[in-house]
């Protein structure tokens, strides 16, 4: 059986349109983004070097965060690079509002 954790992550003012921040929670590094049409959540690690993706751009309309240190760029829906150097996709996490409150769904 699988254990599911439902975390706090933030409360919804604390990110606006376009911004990105890192949260280490209960030993996961999750990369949170508000695009425009709400938050999203993925792994915090580049899959191509071990770099920050939250210290990277958002493009909020496209919802797609572009790595820092070598301009992968990632949907931040799916997780799937879209362009090179990373060929691998990076996790994505459920994420929900409840009140005002960014909760997000870990494995």
């Amino acid at each position: 059986m699988t254990v599911v954790r439902v975390l706090r992550l933030c409360a919804t003012s604390d990110l606006g349109l376009g911004e990105v921040r890192r949260f280490d929670v209960d030993g996961a590094r999750v990369c949170l983004a508000r695009c425009a049409d709400g938050f999203h959540a993925v792994a915090d690690t580049c899959s191509h070097e071990d770099f920050s993706l939250s210290e990277g751009e958002v493009d909020p309309e496209a919802c797609e965060i572009e790595c820092w240190k070598h301009g992968s760029l990632f949907s931040l829906l799916s997780g799937e690079p879209l362009t090179l150097p990373a060929t691998r996709a990076v996790a994505v996490y459920e994420v929900s509002v409840e009140g005002a409150d960014v909760m997000v769904r870990l494995p």
